[in-house]
């Protein structure tokens, strides 16, 4: 079964310089039909406004994802981490038997513009951890490349599921193939571009959910400027 998300299904909400489009039910949204995906709990589009912040929450046995598409994003926890993010980073915070997290935009000039992923732990009441990380998007031109994983494989980032998130750049002409495991699902959302998966035309914000399917897809890069996609193989 594929399923198909389009950019302009997802549930929007806005306020105080902060601007989301929800893929999945969250506090913000509530879309019964869309509760989630496997472990995939929160897809988020966000956009931070110069100077804007979002705020404190509290947050407890989740895995959180953010991943920074433009811009500079600052961070901070009740653990006492903090930080700035920029394009091409991932933040990983597990947020095990409780943490406080807040976020905004660093600049006072310049918006931000990221995706937020939360993942359902495969353990509860773990310690809560932190980990940021720097990666070349260049590297993964033409390829998959694995961002997050279970044992933070190949310098991505090791996260408590049996998960993974792997991004690529397509340019127009690219060509990769996606060979799904009928016992898993996916998730492939487009972050930025526009692609085609098999006769799919996809754009930024559009995704697709992969369930029981063991055909391959192939996915190819169309349009003047590169794509980047994301994908989550999830159990």
């Amino acid at each position: 079964m594929i399923l198909r998300r389009p950019a302009t299904a997802r549930g929007a909400t806005r306020g105080d310089g902060v601007d989301r489009r929800h893929a999945f039910s969250s506090g913000q949204y509530h879309d019964p039909a869309w509760a989630g995906f496997g472990p995939l709990r929160v897809m988020n589009e966000v956009r931070i406004a110069p100077g804007g912040a979002c705020p404190l929450q509290h947050v407890g046995n989740m895995e959180l994802l953010t991943y920074v598409l433009s811009g500079a994003l600052a961070y901070r926890d009740g653990s006492g981490g903090e930080g700035v993010l920029h394009p091409g980073g991932v933040l990983w915070i597990s947020a095990g038997h409780g943490i406080d997290h807040a976020e905004g935009n660093a600049s006072a000039d310049e918006p931000v513009h990221l995706l937020q992923a939360w993942l359902q732990p495969d353990r509860v009441n773990a310690p809560p951890a932190r980990v940021q990380r720097e990666f070349d998007p260049m590297a993964r031109r033409g390829q998959w490349a694995a961002l997050a994983t279970p044992d933070g494989a190949d310098g991505s980032l090791p996260i408590r599921q049996d998960a993974r998130l792997l991004g690529a750049l397509l340019a127009a002409g690219d060509v990769l193939a996606l060979d799904p495991d009928p016992a898993r699902c996916y998730w492939l959302h487009v972050a930025q571009g526009d692609v085609a998966a098999g006769d799919e035309k996809l754009s930024a914000g559009d995704a697709l959910g992969l369930r029981g399917e063991s055909a391959r897809l192939a996915l190819r890069g169309r349009g003047p400027g590169a794509a980047e996609v994301l994908l989550f193989d999830l159990p």
